[in-house]
């Protein structure tokens, strides 16, 4: 495999690692909001093109709390692969997980990128062989400069900084893929902000498509006496 090689539905696995909300309620470097939205998104795009898919947990019951229910609701079969190490290498659960899914590029989102991120990484590149690409804007610091400083240590380290709309697209590759086309408009319609809103307006007011929604009568202005 090579870096230079464009992430494909066939060549890569994703894992999620401690979207859970202790571990939120943490995060300071960027919008927990906007973290969970890009983190969703991100897992519908994995849903869309049958990316295999680990969802990882850390002291679920003691500490951590349930993973969001947004995230579990894409993969309903999906088991939680629980562990007590910070580092999700540690436990032999991930490794199996990852290596019966047989794809050396592994996406990955997780909170704290500082912590549970970076020590993943470093590990499954070192002992794994993996190459690791490290969804950004869908991991989280606990301060900016956690995140910064950290995404920074793994670039030198040879991790490849990506962004979860990034990935979507690189997934899709070229709008002739029909079979995706439809599922990927839908989700960038939901959760990628204004480039959603500027699909939507495009498809409405240029191509004259129906609105996505049924909604109440629009009563004509009046003008008030």
């Amino acid at each position: 495999m090579s870096k230079l090689e464009l992430l494909t539905p066939k060549n890569s696995q994703i894992i999620f690692i401690d979207h859970q909300p202790q571990m939120a309620f943490g995060v300071q470097s960027i919008d927990r909001q906007v973290l969970k939205n890009n983190t969703v998104g991100l897992a519908k795009a994995a849903k869309i093109f049958n990316i295999p898919t680990t969802i990882t947990t850390v002291e679920t019951e003691s500490f951590s709390g349930h993973t969001y229910p947004e995230l579990l609701a894409v993969f309903p079969e999906n088991p939680l692969l629980e562990r007590t190490s910070m580092n999700s290498w540690d436990d032999q659960k991930v490794r199996d997980a990852l290596a019966a899914n047989g794809r050396k590029k592994v996406i990955v989102s997780g909170l704290w990128t500082e912590v549970c991120n970076n020590s993943f990484a470093f590990c499954a590149m070192l002992e794994g062989g993996y190459e690791i690409y490290m969804v950004a804007d869908a991991s989280g610091g606990t301060s900016v400069d956690a995140h910064n400083y950290a995404m920074d240590r793994m670039v030198q380290a040879g991790v490849v900084p990506v962004t979860w709309q990034q990935v979507l697209l690189e997934w899709q590759r070229d709008w002739a893929h029909r079979e995706t086309y439809n599922d990927v408009m839908a989700l960038v319609k939901e959760h990628s902000g204004a480039y959603g809103m500027g699909v939507d307006y495009a498809y409405t007011m240029v191509h004259k498509a129906p609105e996505r929604v049924e909604h109440g009568p629009r009563l004509a202005p009046q003008a008030a006496s």
